[in-house]
């Protein structure tokens, strides 16, 4: 519900900031006061479309703020709310601010939003009907939701939303597949034939390196040879003196004085060590030696097998090295083409099973939507007679939509058609010519779908065209509604003002030089006064008072009024 409205510098208003209680508040005052005026700041707080003309001559900007209690609204908010990643304690600060070069700004609790995502929120906090273009029941896809709610179809909905979103990631899927199908029989052709030419290679995983690695031997095998056997002489095989004959020497002479002291018999071992680890390294010098005999077949062998390493990793323009898991790859987007037409067949299957699955719940739909609608133009009817608009009739019409694509909100088109007059066939809600009509067939919906209403309705100038019993009816209706979810009406009938829980005058004063708007929130005496003028006009009498304060106590008996709204006075210049 909405708890506080601030306004700065809109139109010919000031400031003015009004607190809000819970139930219907009426707005009353003299033509032009500016009661719409409040309205119009409600909308723009909804995302209206808004420019430079709303700003008060002479300011820099105009700034709307309203604070709204979400604490008992969930879903579809809630998912928006996620979606920007605005956090809140059941309480979200809405504001807007309108420059006077025409550009606007949006926040939702600090955070800075588009427009669009204000709007966004505002639709699913506020529902405005009365002689504006911004009404919810003008909308096709409200109409829709509107049916859905009264026919308590929701979950059927839900199954057609399911439906439609199993199908639509299956039919991306196919169209995915199918149009890598288009280009598969030549990406076939030349997976295959690098295939096979890999498979004939039969590389080994570290082929290439170790092939490399013999090629580089075989080139420099003299040299290598040559170090091999320096190495080996100065070792082990010089008969001048190796490092075997020298360390042999060096144990035995450790070895004849290990007896005079224990620290050179402790040294003795190691050098034993040693002359056993030389021998080693001599004994493999040996076999590398005999290795290393030059055999030109298999340099041959090894210059070829390398060379068609070589040219196959250029003509893949690969690394010899990295030739063996590029073969790899190949393979498997081989083996996943090759199956990817059984994979087309199967998932062509499920995209018709997933349609069909779809068709099925949206004719069930189809079929419950058909009989909510006869109920609801029904009971919308009845309501028009009691609002006066005898002898008018109301229809939701449900007829298939165009095109055979699946939609998520099924396969329906919902439409209100509306007749005002006897005789008169049913036409579009759009078309309807009576602002005053529109609301109240918008207060008729909203009262039959009560269960679902916004959390704040306004109704403006619900009253227009109506008087007598026909205001009464319509006053208790809105005050019925109030009960459900919070509404706000603007009024010039005494009928519908006695009704609400808490009452608001709006008036519009000037001195000659600059003009002021006050917002002044009335009860006990104060309230009989207003609704005394309402009933007889400037000129109060004792008799207009003493039905006023009968019209109120009589409302007041039919239900607890809630918490007068306080308001507080402001000021405006024109």
């Amino acid at each position: 519900m909405l708890r506080n409205l601030q306004i700065r510098d809109l139109a010919i208003i000031d400031a003015v900031e009004i607190d809000f209680a819970p139930g219907l508040t009426v707005l009353t005052g003299e033509t032009g006061a500016g009661k719409s005026m409040l309205v119009d700041a409600i909308e723009l707080l909804s995302g209206a479309r808004a420019g430079a003309e709303v700003v008060r001559a002479g300011a820099e900007r105009a700034d709307l703020s309203a604070t709204v209690d979400i604490s008992k609204v969930g879903g579809a908010l809630r998912h928006v709310l996620e979606e920007q990643s605005i956090t809140h304690e059941g309480e979200l600060l809405l504001r807007r601010v309108i420059g006077s070069d025409g550009r606007s700004r949006a926040w939702i609790n600090g955070q800075s939003v588009p427009v669009t995502v204000l709007r966004a929120v505002g639709e699913l906090l506020f529902d405005i009907h009365g002689q504006h273009e911004f009404q919810s029941l003008m909308r096709a896809n409200a109409q829709r939701e509107l049916l859905d709610t009264f026919g308590q179809l929701e979950a059927q909905v839900g199954l057609v939303r399911g439906a439609h979103a199993a199908w639509l990631a299956l039919m991306n899927r196919s169209v995915t597949v199918e149009a890598a199908a288009s280009e598969r029989h030549a990406r076939l052709d030349l997976l295959r034939y690098q295939v096979q030419e890999l498979d004939a290679m039969r590389l080994g995983a570290n082929e290439f390196a170790t092939l490399s690695e013999e090629r580089t031997r075989i080139a420099n095998s003299g040299r290598l040879a040559q170090v091999a056997r320096t190495a080996l002489e100065g070792l082990y095989e010089s008969e001048q003196g190796n490092a075997h004959q020298l360390l042999a020497r060096a144990g035995a002479a450790l070895r004849a004085a290990s007896s005079l002291d224990a620290q050179l018999a402790a040294l003795h071992p190691q050098l034993e060590q040693a002359a056993a680890q030389v021998q080693e390294v001599a004994h493999a010098l040996t076999h590398y030696l005999e290795s290393l005999e030059f055999d030109p077949a298999r340099q041959e062998t090894v210059e070829r097998r390398l060379a068609a390493i070589e040219e196959l990793a250029r003509k893949h323009r690969v690394e010899p090295a990295e030739l063996v898991a590029w073969h790899g790859a190949l393979q498997r987007e081989l083996t996943a083409m090759e199956t990817a037409a059984a994979d087309l067949g199967s998932l062509r299957t499920q995209v018709a099973a997933a349609l069909a699955t779809y068709q099925q719940q949206a004719r069930k739909l189809t079929a419950a939507r058909a009989t909510a609608s006869r109920a609801l133009g029904a009971a919308v009817t009845r309501r028009m007679q009691e609002l006066g608009m005898a002898g008018g009739s109301f229809v939701a019409e449900v007829t298939p939509l165009d095109g055979a694509e699946p939609a998520a909100h099924g396969a329906d088109r919902v439409e209100f058609r509306v007749s005002t007059n006897p005789g008169q066939p049913p036409r579009a809600v759009a078309k309807i010519a009576s602002g005053g009509e529109l609301a109240r067939l918008s207060l008729a919906v909203q009262v039959c779908c009560a269960r679902n209403a916004a959390p704040c309705m306004v109704f403006d100038e619900v009253d227009a065209g109506i008087g007598g019993a026909v205001a009464e009816i319509v006053g208790r209706e809105l005050r019925g509604l109030g009960s459900a979810a919070q509404a706000l009406c603007v009024t010039h009938l005494a009928q519908v003002a006695c009704q609400g829980h808490q009452h608001l005058r709006v008036a519009k004063l000037t001195d000659g030089r600059a003009t002021r708007i006050s917002v002044t929130a009335l009860s006990g005496d104060s309230r009989v006064e207003e609704v005394a003028r309402m009933l007889g006009g400037l000129e109060i009498t004792a008799k207009a008072r003493s039905h006023a304060l009968e019209m109120l106590g009589r409302a007041a008996g039919a239900s607890t009024p809630a918490v007068p709204a306080t308001a507080r006075r402001g000021r405006g210049k024109g």
